[in-house]
């Protein structure tokens, strides 16, 4: 399916609030302009302040609405994993049409049927999924439209987070003026970045270390399975540095991203750097080596932490291994200490785009080829989120990707109208042999998340 058009991703960190802009044209993504402000109004990864946080969405929109010489009116925005619950869904209904073709309107209907769910008043639902279609007991259907049939039943994954950080979320994007084409789970989005599909397919694990917090995505047969959240991120590594030192927190940000190493081992004890200390009028010395002490201690302590949530569910013994992103995996040295921890493979991510050569810029790229990605079926199913059931994907696809219009002025080329095609695949099948090495694992899961 090719999904041509404008793409606008937005990334709410707790440190920094980044927005890249992108046209994708023939399959191929192309970023045409980026934004990065300074983050204001958060905490931990989540706005605390919604007037603080619009602010600090509109600068970082306005540069990227310089550079890609656009307008942007919709963003695809992503949201943190704090609290959120991976449910199964499951949702059944009567072919109407007198014909008993299966078309948008019954899918869209099967998906709201889904939907229905008794759920606490302080939780809203995030995304939903579509798994697979059943027609009349035939299941494994990735796509029902066109087919003949009297019943038809979706299975899907439902997540569901904390309507506080939802409507916040979306209150500070309005706020700024900006319309929300999208809602995505960081970690979901991140998988269809950071992996390729055998990790997707046999199970990999995302460590984001952002500066407000640290989340850890598990990914196998295509699906989240499990997250975790840890409260602890780059600003802790910061206020480590600012404490031990006694200098202030600008002067420890610096340090850390200048002459920090996240492993100790790979740092020198000849490297010395000056310090300003507070009550001292000459800086201090320090080596390049007890810096990374500094940070190596909280590194410890982070990934110690997730790892004894992984091991809870076995999540390590995933062929994967580990993946990181976010800006703290771009310390020199932290996957050597993040493996010495796990004990497993692993590897950081960074994008290929010039200028977002650093995992800080992985989560706004990701958003944004996890929409382009979405099938007509899938952004079916999304729309009965809305409960505008009338609504053809045809013409909700074409608004969106127009919805950021190329400023007449500067464009020398209008972004091209969505075209869309639809394509069925097959259920993919395992080779018993090779599946044989993994039965204890998939055992596991199989039992563990159904």
């Amino acid at each position: 399916m090719d999904n041509s058009g404008i793409y606008v991703g937005l990334d709410i960190g707790t440190t920094s609030i980044k927005v890249i802009v992108a046209e994708r044209v023939k399959g191929q993504m192309n970023v045409i302009g980026v934004g990065s402000e300074r983050s204001n109004g958060l905490s931990r990864g989540v706005i605390v302040d919604i007037d603080k946080a619009a602010t600090a969405i509109q600068s970082a929109v306005r540069q990227a609405e310089e550079k890609a010489s656009i307008e942007i009116k919709k963003v695809i925005a992503g949201v943190p994993a704090n609290l959120v619950k991976i449910e199964r869904c499951r949702g059944m209904i009567a072919v109407a049409d007198e014909s008993k073709e299966i078309n948008n309107e019954d899918v869209q209907k099967v998906a709201a049927a889904a939907l229905v769910q008794s759920m606490p008043p302080e939780r809203e639902i995030l995304d939903v999924i579509p798994d697979e279609f059943v027609v009349d007991g035939f299941d494994g259907i990735k796509d029902p439209r066109g087919m003949v049939g009297v019943r038809l039943e979706m299975h899907g994954t439902l997540f569901t987070g904390p309507k506080t950080i939802i409507h916040n979320t979306r209150k500070a994007i309005e706020k700024a003026g900006l319309q929300i084409e999208q809602i995505v789970i960081a970690p979901l989005a991140l998988s269809s970045l950071v992996l390729n599909d055998g990790e997707q397919d046999f199970g990999s694990i995302i460590v984001d270390m952002g500066g407000g917090q640290t989340t850890a995505g598990v990914i196998h047969d295509h699906q989240l399975k499990y997250t975790y959240v840890d409260q602890e991120g780059g600003q802790y590594i910061t206020k480590d540095i600012s404490v031990v030192l006694n200098t202030s927190i600008e002067n420890a940000e610096k340090l850390k991203r200048d002459y920090g190493y996240a492993d100790a081992q790979q740092a020198s004890d000849d490297e010395v750097f000056p310090v300003d200390v507070v009550g001292q009028s000459s800086p201090t010395q320090i080596s390049s080596q007890y810096l990374a002490e500094i940070i190596e201690a909280r590194l410890d302590q982070i990934f110690d932490k997730i790892k004894q949530h992984l091991d809870e569910i076995r999540a390590l013994e995933l062929p994967g291994g580990i993946v990181l992103t976010g800006g703290v995996a771009a310390l020199p040295g932290i996957t050597d200490l993040a493996s010495a921890v796990f004990g497993t493979n692993v590897r950081v991510f960074t994008p290929s785009q010039m200028g977002l050569r650093h995992p800080s810029f992985d989560e706004a790229l990701a958003v944004i080829k996890y929409q382009a990605a979405l099938s007509e079926v899938a952004l079916l199913v999304k729309s009965a989120l809305t409960g505008d059931t009338r609504a053809s994907v045809a013409v909700e696809f074409s608004e969106s990707t127009q919805a950021n219009q190329v400023l007449p002025d500067q464009a020398t080329q209008s972004p091209k109208p969505a075209q869309k095609t639809s394509k069925s695949k097959p259920a993919k099948q395992q080779d018993p042999d090779r599946e044989s090495g993994f039965d204890r694992m998939k055992g596991f899961f199989n039992h563990f998340f159904d």
